[in-house]
């Protein structure tokens, strides 16, 4: 990335998490201009993390410490950046929160950097990134909503583990090794999930509400909408968990204001900021190929719904962790560095 030569100084909040982790190869990896690095965990433990050929340990946060940096990433929960992040942006810190605390708040910015990257200017150092699962159609289909207007969307999502954290991800494992060694899957619900994971998919992420939608797919409507800048489209999705360590995948159904052709909509997909798309029917992006650790969002199968006029789908890969959290974060503090 090419900037004006500043270094910034960089505070991690939950460095030594999952997210954390991949967030700290990144900058590594897509050489951040990096000054004083700070990072921070819970401080219930004593942990360390590696970055840049040294071992830091990690420490509870405090205003006071945080203030030391320019730009904070918050890759913890909810309760840490509703504690912190506010004050900090109103002193002049860049705040990049991960978690969902700030996503729909008024006058905070949530960003795709690829599709809404205009919503970060000086004025506004508060910025929440989205939830991991809509960021794929977000990306996938920013330019056909900006030349087609999409109207309605139905998603069926299939979300990998890793989106539940590393005790979810050991879940899986676990659940596979008793298989192997006692020959029947598990038929009891364990730690991290309602149901057994192992051989099973279950349309449940986060809790139900009153309607019968869960928490997850919630998050999708609502936040598709802002980031898009739309609250027209009739957005419906059923949010589902599979046996998949890393990436998650969507099935999308969209349906189109003005006409539009295949041949038009794959010259789209060619062209769309961060997006890979694959043109013949049988090749397709799968999270195994497509979802561990790839910095943009796959997309194939497109094709008409034979359900509506002007309806088509698209299936859809990205990795959850990257494009999905950390990726999402750096980059847009690769914005800032711009700025």
């Amino acid at each position: 990335m090419k900037t004006n030569n500043k270094k910034f100084n960089i505070a991690v909040v939950g460095a030594s998490g999952m997210v954390g982790g991949e967030l700290l190869g990144l900058l590594e990896k897509r050489r951040f201009p990096v000054g004083e690095f700070y990072p921070f965990n819970s401080g219930r433990s004593a942990a360390k993390v590696s970055f840049r050929g040294k071992k830091y340990p990690c420490t509870a946060p405090t205003l006071d410490a945080l203030k030391k940096a320019d730009i904070v990433f918050f890759v913890s929960n909810e309760e840490v950046s509703d504690k912190f992040a506010p004050r900090l942006a109103a002193a002049g810190v860049w705040c990049i929160d991960d978690s969902s605390q700030f996503r729909l708040a008024p006058g905070v910015p949530l960003v795709i950097p690829e599709v809404n990257g205009r919503e970060l200017t000086p004025a506004k150092k508060l910025i929440a990134g989205p939830n991991c699962t809509l960021t794929g159609a977000a990306v996938a289909l920013a330019l056909v909503h900006e030349k087609f207007r999409v109207t309605e969307l139905r998603l069926a999502t299939y979300q990998a583990v890793s989106g539940a954290g590393k005790a979810a991800m050991g879940q899986l494992v676990d659940e596979l090794r008793a298989y192997l060694k006692t020959g029947a899957p598990a038929l009891r619900p364990l730690g991290k999930f309602p149901r057994p994971i192992a051989f099973n998919v279950f349309p449940q992420v986060g809790g139900f509400d009153a309607a019968g939608d869960s928490g997850e797919e919630n998050k999708v409507e609502a936040e598709l909408k802002k980031i898009w800048g739309d609250k027209r489209i009739k957005i419906s999705s059923t949010a589902v968990r599979v046996p998949v360590l890393r990436g998650h995948s969507l099935c999308a159904w969209f349906k189109t204001a003005r006409p539009c052709t295949p041949a038009a909509l794959k010259k789209l997909f060619l062209r769309t900021p961060g997006l890979k798309f694959f043109e013949r029917p049988g090749d397709y992006p799968t999270p195994l190929e497509n979802g561990d650790r790839t910095d943009i969002v796959y997309a194939g199968r497109l094709r008409r719904a034979k359900t509506a006029k002007n309806e088509y789908q698209l299936w859809i890969v990205s990795d959850n962790l990257y494009k999905g959290a950390a990726l999402n974060s750096v980059q847009i503090a690769e914005r800032i560095a711009k700025l």
